[in-house]
């Protein structure tokens, strides 16, 4: 059988080869639902880990081995990425894949009345203010990054995208002229440097155009820990997602790293179970949680029960909206489209006055 592949000019030693090379890379896009990894025959996904009702799997049938091909042929390499997202991406999203995340902000309560809700994507300046900052903002400053350094030490390799990023989270800060950030304690820096590019901007073109935001940090939510005890994050595949089914949650709530100490003995009340407890209840119920801990007798398990009502109670609310706006996904594309087209307005007039500050001419708006 392997000579009939190479007598027809496929390589199954290459093949492997490049499923070892990407592995790694694939392992950075796993999110809730992924079930098996790379180099099997098939893939699996846990739908049941977003609630759907009815759920319709779309997939895109357009292929890019053809222009694949043309690539090697020419050693032009560059567009490739684009004709993926223009032949396969944009392919499903227009079979009416529906931006569900979305209701998430919804659920808890976000009034689109009150706060403008938009796809950034939907708003192409805030793409062109990061090209513009991009052009004062020294490498450096880049490199002195917490969450570059962090995420290059756990062998997360490093990309133009990765090291750049703050800049463009400065465009999204700084294209509105926001007064108050709220971030998390791990994100103070980012708000550092968004000021940092605000100044070198305002001072190399000798103008006050861009705010300095300064910081909103909760002390009591600066930093929320995850099921593994670093910082609750996506890239880190350790979130608690309170919108997924009783199911899940529990199965996530359960999943909390804590010690071996043994059911009779007392434990140490900082721990993760303890500060995730008290993000959902007052300090009376923090105290008895901890009183529970110091005596012994009450187990992690025990504590990760409540944790795990606690959670259920407090977006109970939010939990059964969301279910209602999932049966009218008419009403979060036009809170979407709205929200865009009220960003953009602001937006299309502050890239247009940098523009003028740097010199560039021909904007079309």
């Amino acid at each position: 059988m392997c000579k009939k592949y190479e007598e027809s000019g496929v390589s199954l030693e290459a093949g492997y080869k490049s499923v070892e090379l990407i592995k790694k890379h694939v392992a950075r896009t796993k999110n809730l639902g992924m079930m098996s990894a790379i180099g099997g025959f098939g893939g699996a996904f846990d739908l049941s880990s977003y609630n759907f009702k009815n759920p319709v799997l779309i997939s895109g049938t357009d292929g890019v081995g053809t222009k694949l091909k043309l690539a090697f042929e020419l050693d032009i390499h560059n567009t490739i990425g684009i004709d993926v997202v223009a032949m396969c991406v944009n392919d499903i999203l227009a079979q009416g894949a529906q931006p569900l995340f979305f209701l998430d902000y919804l659920a808890v309560g976000l009034d689109p009345n009150k706060s403008t809700i938009f796809l950034q994507s939907n708003v192409p300046e805030h793409t062109e203010l990061t090209w513009l900052l991009s052009n004062i903002t020294p490498v450096g400053l880049l490199e002195r990054g917490h969450s570059y350094k962090d995420k290059t030490a756990k062998g997360i390799p490093a990309n133009t995208g990765l090291l750049t990023y703050p800049v463009l989270m400065a465009a999204d800060i700084l294209i509105y002229d926001s007064d108050v950030v709220p971030v998390g304690k791990d994100q103070k820096q980012h708000l550092e440097m968004t000021r940092d590019i605000a100044m070198k901007f305002n001072q190399q073109y000798g103008v006050e155009f861009f705010k300095l935001p300064e910081p909103l940090i909760l002390d009591d939510s600066a930093i929320v820990p995850g099921t593994d005890g670093q910082k609750m994050s996506k890239s880190y595949n350790n979130t608690i997602n309170m919108f997924v089914t009783k199911k899940k949650l529990k199965e996530q709530v359960m999943s909390i790293v804590t010690d071996s100490t043994p059911l009779e003995e007392p434990k140490n009340p900082d721990n993760n179970i303890a500060k995730l407890y008290a993000l959902f209840n007052n300090i009376d119920k923090q105290n008895e949680l901890k009183e529970k801990f110091l005596a012994g007798n009450f187990g992690y398990g025990h504590a990760k029960t409540e944790l795990l009502n606690s959670i259920l109670e407090y977006f109970a609310v939010a939990r059964e909206k969301r279910e209602e706006l999932e049966k009218d996904m008419d009403y979060v594309k036009d809170v979407l489209n709205e929200g865009s087209k009220k960003a953009r307005a602001i937006a299309i007039e502050k890239i247009q006055k940098a523009k003028e500050i740097v010199g560039l001419v021909g904007n079309i708006y």
